[in-house]
């Protein structure tokens, strides 16, 4: 079974210095037929104005990835963490415990544009952590790139999580294929671009949510970026 979640469809916040869409319930915007996919509980796709960001707040027992598209984000935790997130990077903050953090976009004219995804850990309570990897382009082209995993496998981010995720870039012929567990959830979230998911074609910010099916597949793709979930159900 495939379910189409359309990027019309997603609730919308406008807050002035931030706009962002949000895949599921989240803040203000409440859908019940929406609530998650197995343990991902969010997917924002944020824009923060030059000069204005997410100031000091606090988190707890949760995985927290942040994608950034465009522009850069400025952080910093009070585990001491301060660093930069640009195109291409993969940022991993488990709140575990308690973790403060801020997220900034200091640049005086260009917008931040970035995914905020937050996935259920495994266990709670866990001593906060962090952690940022950089993965070119050139690892993702035509291919899905394991980007964050509960094993840190491949290089990739590790998450405290009974969850995967991978990234891709795909144009013209270039395609892809995966085995699914059907006794799993796999989510498809096109960042960007045109793609074909198992037949199905998307744009971006539209979404497919399978299940009980045996295959992945990825083609016609028009300057696609995408991210692939691996979910617990």
């Amino acid at each position: 079974m495939i379910a189409l979640r359309k990027s019309s469809e997603r609730g919308y916040a406008d807050h002035g210095w931030l706009k962002s869409f949000h895949s599921f319930s989240f803040a203000e915007y409440h859908d019940p037929r929406h609530m998650g996919v197995g343990n991902l509980r969010v997917i924002n796709e944020d824009r923060i104005a030059p000069g204005t960001g997410f100031g000091t707040h606090g988190h707890r027992d949760m995985e927290i990835i942040s994608y950034v598209l465009s522009g850069e984000l400025g952080h910093r935790d009070s585990i001491g963490n301060g660093a930069t997130i640009r195109p291409g990077d993969v940022q991993r903050m488990s709140a575990g415990s308690g973790i403060q953090h801020s997220e900034y976009n200091h640049a005086p004219s260009a917008t931040t544009h970035f995914l905020q995804i937050w996935i259920e850990p495994n266990a709670h309570g866990i001593v906060p952590g962090y952690e940022q990897t950089h993965f070119a382009d050139a690892e993702k082209r035509g291919r899905l790139r394991l980007v964050a995993s509960s094993d840190g496998r491949e290089g990739s981010v590790t998450i405290h999580a009974d969850a995967a995720l991978y990234a891709g870039l795909f144009d013209g012929a270039e395609t892809a294929s995966a085995p699914l567990d059907a006794s799993r959830s796999a989510y498809v979230f096109l960042v960007r671009g045109s793609l074909s998911v198992n037949g199905c074609a998307l744009q971006a910010g539209d979404a497919a949510h399978l299940q009980g099916e045996s295959k992945l597949e990825l083609a016609d793709g028009g300057g696609a970026e995408v991210l692939v979930f691996d979910l617990a159900s």
